[in-house]
């Protein structure tokens, strides 16, 4: 069963860390120093603030799939939504390593398309073919 993503940036991750904790009755599943991540089963959400990147406010939104399956279903119905696909494949992000997609609303706002495939200590590790790490397209990327 596929779980919806929503991605926050905030101004003090303590603040929010407690506030969220508060409002969702949690605590993190995962907490960094710039970073914090709560798996929520009612509502079924994978919900993330950090500080990293610019501005605050929504980052991105997404879909977290727990198959191969899903990720190709979710694949599908971005290529109908006759939107640029940003093809990742298998990369590290967010303390995470996962096969990603990603594509952009007609407003500007991102979709991550993932499946989440292990955990990693760092926040992001470049790959080869690119420079940057988290690539959401339309907005520039501090991480790496």
């Amino acid at each position: 069963m596929k779980r919806f993503h929503v991605h926050l940036h905030v101004d003090d991750l303590h603040k929010s860390i407690a506030f969220y904790s508060s409002l969702f009755a949690a605590e993190p599943a995962r907490v960094e120093a710039d970073y914090a991540k709560w798996m929520l089963e009612d509502p079924r959400v994978n919900f993330a603030i950090s500080t990293f990147g610019s501005g605050k406010g929504i980052d991105h939104l997404g879909i977290q799939a727990e198959d191969e399956g899903e990720l190709r279903e979710l694949r599908s119905r971005a290529e109908l939504a006759d939107r640029s696909l940003l093809d990742e494949g298998e990369t590290s992000c967010c303390y995470a390593r996962s096969d990603k997609h990603w594509v952009t609303d007609p407003q500007g706002i991102a979709w991550e398309h993932y499946r989440t495939l292990d955990t990693v200590p760092v926040h992001g590790i470049a790959r080869e073919r690119s420079s940057a790490c988290c690539v959401t397209p339309g907005k520039a990327s501090a991480c790496c």
